[in-house]
């Protein structure tokens, strides 16, 4: 999908304020009309349900766009939207607008997240090595696992901030696209034209972090497909790459991983500790029907931690790279026995 213009996006924003009144006028009519197709879907009240979420997605948007605008005047019309304390700001937004989506997804779909037993969380106390800075590398599963990553990290009990490498066309999401292009982000192509450089990019975005810091990247570049797995082994092949390609081949969930925005982050930053997330119940919402139809509900999301110290990580090129690859292969083992 090809965005326009940022100029343009800014002046599209507005349209959220008639989406917005659009819903409250609508909403009996949209209660009933959910109403009625909660009949026909699988699980109890399903469409009311979904039409709850959005509600409540809809005016968070409208509401942080409106209070982006507020701090883009305090700051000087843009003139110091980059200082700190404006930084500390949009931080603060994002984490409660966050904390909003996640607390009513996970109250109105009935949904309990359980961390895996024994597994490190971001959120313990006394970890060895969890004050410093950290690369958190995630399996990707749709806007979903983005949202319950960062809104974890951004815990109130925590308060990490979140430096996040995701794809371009997130921006058409305009709370996204707002906050995200004044904080510490780069929007990603998964194709890059021979133009771009996305390990410059994200090896930019690693340097200077400190223990208040925390990366976040989605190796595998997408959603887990049949289609994009055989397609990305045979990339593999092509490459003469044919040890990844055979390890690819043996994972059934997962994407084979990209080594080299993950390599670019180690380099800029050697300081920073490692964190893998593997998780389940997420998987395939990407689309408004994905949403729709597979949205789960009265449901465990189950996620691991997995904790590995800044010294304990490999640093030369193919070594990197077999241990990238054997993390994946173990994430891959959990989710099929999850």
């Amino acid at each position: 999908m090809r965005l326009p213009p940022r100029p343009v996006r800014r002046l599209l924003d507005p349209l959220l304020l008639v989406v917005l009144l659009a819903v409250v006028v609508l909403l009996p009519v949209l209660v009933v009309i959910a109403a009625v197709l909660s009949v026909r879907m699988p699980g109890r009240w399903r469409g009311l349900r979904i039409l709850t979420l959005a509600v409540v997605w809809v005016t968070v948007e409208w509401v942080g766009i409106l209070l982006a605008f507020l701090l883009w005047v305090a700051s000087g019309f843009g003139w110091r939207l980059r200082a700190r304390r404006f930084q500390l700001a949009h931080y603060a937004l994002l984490r409660l607008g966050l904390s909003v989506i996640a607390r009513t997804a996970t109250w109105v779909m009935r949904l309990r997240l359980e961390d895996d037993e024994g597994s490190w969380s971001p959120l313990d106390d006394g970890v060895p090595g969890s004050t410093n800075a950290m690369v958190v590398l995630s399996r990707h599963a749709g806007p979903g696992d983005s949202v319950l990553l960062v809104h974890t990290l951004m815990n109130a009990d925590h308060l990490r901030e979140p430096r996040i490498v995701l794809k371009a066309d997130l921006q058409a999401d305009p709370l996204v696209d707002v906050y995200l292009n004044r904080l510490p982000a780069r929007f990603i192509t998964p194709n890059p034209a021979p133009h771009e450089h996305p390990e410059d990019a994200i090896a930019e975005l690693a340097t200077g972090m400190g223990a208040e810091d925390a990366l976040l990247i989605f190796p595998e570049g997408g959603n887990f497909t049949a289609r994009r797995r055989s397609r990305a082994i045979a990339t593999l092949r092509r490459k003469a790459m044919h040890r990844e390609a055979d390890r690819a081949e043996r994972m059934r969930n997962l994407l084979p991983p990209r080594p080299g925005g993950v390599r670019a982050a180690l380099a800029a930053a050697p300081h920073a500790d490692v964190v893998f997330v593997a998780h389940t119940g997420l998987d395939h919402l990407v689309t408004v029907r994905d949403v729709w139809r597979e949205l789960p509900q009265d449901k465990v999301l189950k996620l691991r931690w997995s904790f590995v110290p800044a010294a304990a990580v490999p640093r030369e090129e193919q070594a990197q790279v077999d241990w990238l690859y054997s993390w994946w292969a173990d994430m891959d083992t959990w989710i099929a026995d999850a």
